[in-house]
């Protein structure tokens, strides 16, 4: 059994596009392969064959592998409810909520879940790429590490080492977090991948040659900006922001314009990924202070911090741009989060999100929610109700039961596994106009994808987009990427093939 581990000397380096390409390259040539994210901190979350929760990225690189998404791929996963605190979750399941401080001397004892974690997996497969968090340079968070070094220490496992050249000072990134290694560190260390260059390879040749001679590590290879390159995000710093095609006059009003708040504690952004392929669609993202354009849909997304993002929405003057919006006959759609913003209050009375309390919602739909122990997590399949009734599939990640005389006339149906029975889920208002539930993933069903952009007035006749044929052909992209660039033979003698 061969364990691998992908480091980056900085966050958003590549790791999470390398270990995927990685993995997909090594299934394609039939090989037991499996992701493993020790530590990882993100609001894009996934839901596990297990019944667990894991980041998104993780569950994508599972995805590659060809293998179902299990909790074991990544153990700690932090999903952050302020500036000092996060919810830990450990092997998929809700551990509490910790500030960092804390955390920190948690380390050790969180240790044992990541090995457990990775000696279960090493008896399912006979090859693990695993991916670091940050980098093993941040000298304040190496005690204890479990993220970089601290794991592949303790798995005894070879490194390569990711910087963006996108940056700048690529060669600085490389030869620096090299020089803050220990000696043992130095030595697991079996190489290096530049990542996202524009151009071509050969200027690189003298600085690639200086590297090696310097460190005496190899490069092994360099990795080309991938452009138009859509796939799940780790978290929602990764966001580029828009896909609107604007005009002088603004917004494209021959398309159907989608406008998104980009809230604080944005969660599964990817949600929306659907429609940034759709080629009728201009999907528009809106940041703090950022004047909101007319739309003809708005699209409230997940919140980790459901109350708290409600609040920023207000002090964003939303509810009046929604308010005017619906007058004019535009439609609105609540995902989890932002559906519970639909009712009239939400009340969080553990301090399950936050501190604990009661907000009022947006009135939009007369319903109200309450946040509860115990996460429900699931993954769906049953039926789109309306605007005309298809097959619909998704994912829940929520704390929330959410009652009222609004969920009379429901949005989505769930399939129960058992019996053949089913399950409710959302509320759409009388005039059609605004719609929820909390069902993620959603948009990624073709058929029900399809059915809202018409309900929403789109006119078109291009063929639903298959989301999950657009996912396995950016795997395989990556894969024949990676063969292109990087030495096969010094990959086939890194994971012992």
């Amino acid at each position: 059994m061969t364990t691998v581990m992908i480091q980056g000397t900085t966050s958003d380096a590549g790791k999470s596009t390398v270990v995927t390409a990685l993995c997909r390259w090594l299934a394609r040539q039939g090989i037991s392969v499996a992701p493993f994210k020790p530590q990882n901190m993100a609001l894009n979350s996934a839901v596990t064959v297990d019944g667990g929760e894991i980041g998104r990225s993780t569950a994508l690189q599972a995805l590659a592998c060809g293998v179902p998404a299990h909790s074991d791929m990544n153990p700690v996963l932090l999903k952050p409810q302020s500036e000092r605190g996060s919810q830990v979750i450990l092997r998929g399941q809700v551990y509490g909520h910790m500030d960092a401080l804390d955390y920190h001397a948690f380390k050790a004892e969180a240790r044992d879940t990541v090995m457990a974690a990775w000696h279960a997996l090493q008896q399912r497969h006979d090859v693990i790429v695993a991916e670091g968090a940050g980098s093993p340079a941040e000298i304040n968070l190496r005690q204890n590490d479990i993220a970089n070094m601290g794991f592949a220490e303790a798995a005894d496992c070879d490194v390569l080492l990711v910087g963006d050249i996108e940056r700048g000072g690529v060669f600085a990134q490389l030869y620096g977090t090299l020089a803050l290694l220990s000696a043992t560190e130095q030595a697991r260390t079996q190489g290096f991948i530049i990542n996202r260059f524009r151009g071509d390879p050969a200027l690189l040749t003298s600085g690639l040659d200086w590297l090696s001679t310097q460190t005496g590590k190899p490069v092994f290879g360099v990795m080309p900006y991938l452009h138009d390159l859509l796939v799940d995000a780790e978290d929602s710093v990764g966001l580029t922001g828009s896909t609107a095609r604007v005009s002088p006059g603004g917004l494209n009003r021959r398309s159907l314009n989608i406008v998104v708040p980009r809230l604080p504690r944005l969660s599964n952004h990817n949600d929306v990924d659907p429609l940034r392929l759709h080629p009728d669609v201009n999907l528009h993202w809106v940041g703090q202070g950022e004047a909101i354009p007319p739309a003809d849909v708005i699209i409230l997304p997940g919140s980790k911090s459901t109350r708290q993002d409600l609040d920023w929405l207000v002090r964003q003057g939303w509810p009046e741009v929604i308010r005017r919006h619906l007058r004019y006959g535009g439609h609105l759609l609540g995902i989890c989060g932002g559906f519970q913003m639909l009712g009239t209050t939400i009340d969080d009375p553990s301090g399950l999100e936050g501190p604990a309390g009661r907000s009022q919602g947006l009135g939009w739909l007369q319903m109200t929610t309450r946040l509860v122990p115990g996460k429900q997590l699931r993954n769906v399949q049953g039926q789109l109700c309306f605007p005309e009734r298809v097959t619909a599939t998704g994912y829940e990640i929520h704390n929330g039961i959410t009652e009222g005389p609004a969920l009379a006339r429901p949005f989505l149906q769930r399939d129960e596994a058992i019996g053949g029975a089913s399950v409710s889920d959302g509320a759409v208002s009388d005039d059609g106009q605004i719609m929820g539930g909390y069902w993620h993933g959603l948009l990624e069903s073709p058929t029900a994808c399809q059915a809202l952009l018409k309900h929403w007035g789109l006119r078109t006749d291009h063929r639903p987009v298959d989301y999950a044929q657009h996912r396995q052909q950016q795997l395989d992209r990556l894969a024949d990427q990676l063969v292109s660039a990087l030495d096969p033979a010094a990959l086939h003698q890194l994971f012992k093939l």
